[in-house]
């Protein structure tokens, strides 16, 4: 290779199956944020079209995962429904993470439906030991061969429902890179190399510092708004948003297999923007036969239900009342999900419960004694903010209900909690609390006694709580307080 190229890199990034225009929040000074109408198969298929007739043969588009899961048409067609939209964007590449909660099969039949591959280089076949997907591919664009290596996201058999992993198991990829990066460069002479990574950012951020000789790794998992890349070891980051609300995008100088200059943009896809017609008419066949029902009004918000925060959100926060009223547990669990389109004042519809919980799992109870409690609240501070990035495997803290915790986040595993009260008195550690939950990420097996389902489904439980009021106003609790 020789004389300069000129390469053009789209990342898409936790779109959780967001195939239209949705509400989303824009952070602002004040602190507040303001909704937005974004995002959209078509919409983003317009800004690549125009990219493409700029620089024909210097696009390449790739996908993080956190993409086939997350909404109705999603999770009840098992992800099939996607593939028509996705098959038309002319994507490059991608890796997984929720795409295993139908299944590892399931994932490698969507995968053989796909026009592009599935690379992940730490996802292993419990009997043979050989990588279920492909680690890596060549493409070549823009004069250049260009190396791409899958990272999958590697919490999908420790702390994900056993059947998202049957059969397969995972590594940090970490260890992997480096056979895998020499050989690209030294055996099949590859002038660049891009990892698609859905391991999150503080890990992926340390993984670069330790791996020499990534150019470019493709960030996700966490849903940062990375407005600028962040270089680490002569590795640039970038990492998108979520729900398509925004499109990465990297435009490359090259020469020699060097990188001289780069321009990013964090591209807002702004409902402004004309849909691609060919793109929005395939979405449309998966939207319509699902419109009566997801249209639907259950009943009105008074106040923005998001999941954009760290410690309590108001969208868990009324699944949290939703599943302690109809089981009459004292204490209420949800995992601290990223996933989930705000919810702006105005209506609640049957497509947000949907969007709030897609896999709509049984509300269940378990007793749990007040030393199991705090075992698996440290547990899962830990498992959020590890001082090694190695250890976090979780999304956000928690969703806890009933309970009050004072925490000292920069403190050493098992010792972040300072106080923790039930209602209004310290826990005691040998009572038996009964906590309803969702999910084994809600309360894993490991911890309680006399596990039970309840007659409710979630999405049941949500309605009936909404439907019971007509009009609702979720607040924060002060569950988790940072001293």
């Amino acid at each position: 290779m020789s004389g300069m190229n000129h390469l053009t890199i789209f990342q898409l990034n936790d779109t959780h199956a967001y195939l239209d225009l949705h509400p989303e929040i824009f952070f602002e000074g004040n602190g507040e944020g303001r909704f937005r109408n974004a995002g959209g198969y078509a919409r983003i298929a317009t800004i690549l079209n125009e990219a493409r007739s700029a620089n024909p043969d210097g696009v390449l588009v790739l996908d993080n995962g956190d993409t086939f899961h997350g909404t109705y048409p999603a999770v009840t067609s098992m992800g099939e429904s996607l593939v028509p939209i996705l098959n038309s964007m002319g994507i490059d590449g991608m890796t997984a993470h929720w795409e295993f909660a139908y299944g590892p099969n399931q994932l490698k039949k969507l995968s053989s439906l796909l026009n592009y591959p599935m690379l992940a280089n730490n996802c292993y076949d419990e009997r043979s030991k050989q990588p279920v997907f492909p680690t890596h591919t060549i493409i070549e664009k823009a004069g250049l061969k260009i190396g791409v290596i899958g990272i999958a996201c590697h919490i999908v058999d420790k702390t994900m429902p056993p059947h998202f992993s049957s059969g397969v198991y995972f590594t940090l990829g970490n260890e992997e890179l480096p056979a895998q990066i020499e050989k690209l460069r030294k055996v099949d002479q590859v002038d660049l190399i891009v990892v698609v990574s859905h391991l999150g950012f503080p890990i992926e951020v340390k993984i670069a510092s330790e791996v020499d000789g990534i150019d470019i790794l493709l960030s996700s998992h966490t849903h940062n708004r990375l407005y600028k890349p962040v270089r680490i070891n002569n590795t640039l980051i970038i990492q998108s948003g979520c729900h398509g609300s925004f499109i990465g995008c990297l435009e490359l100088e090259i020469e020699n297999g060097q990188i001289l200059n780069y321009h990013h943009k964090l591209i807002e896809v702004l409902e402004d923007i004309q849909p691609d017609p060919k793109v929005q008419a395939l979405i449309n066949l998966v939207l319509v036969p699902h419109k009566d029902l997801l249209q639907s009004a259950v009943g009105e918000t008074k106040t923005a239900l998001h999941r954009y925060s760290q410690l309590e959100s108001t969208m868990d926060n009324l699944l949290l009342e939703s599943i302690a009223e109809v089981t009459n547990a004292e204490l209420a669990f949800s995992n601290g999900w990223r996933y989930g389109a705000p919810i702006p004042p105005g209506p609640v519809t049957m497509n947000d419960l949907w969007n709030i919980i897609p896999t709509n799992p049984p509300v269940s109870t378990v007793e749990l004694t007040g030393k199991e409690l705090l075992e698996m609240l440290e547990e899962n501070l830990e498992r959020t903010f590890a001082s090694n990035p190695y250890g976090q495997m979780g999304g956000y803290v928690k969703r806890c209900l009933g309970l009050k915790m004072f925490i000292k986040i920069e403190n050493p595993a098992g010792t972040r909690i300072q106080e923790l009260f039930i209602g209004d008195r310290r826990v005691d550690l040998y009572h038996k609390y009964l906590a309803a939950f969702v999910t084994m990420q809600g309360v894993s097996q490991k911890y309680g006694t006399n596990r039970r389902n309840s007659d409710y489904h979630a999405i049941d439980a949500l309605k009936q709580y909404i439907e019971k009021r007509g009009i609702i106003s979720i607040g924060l609790n002060g569950t988790v307080q940072v001293v």
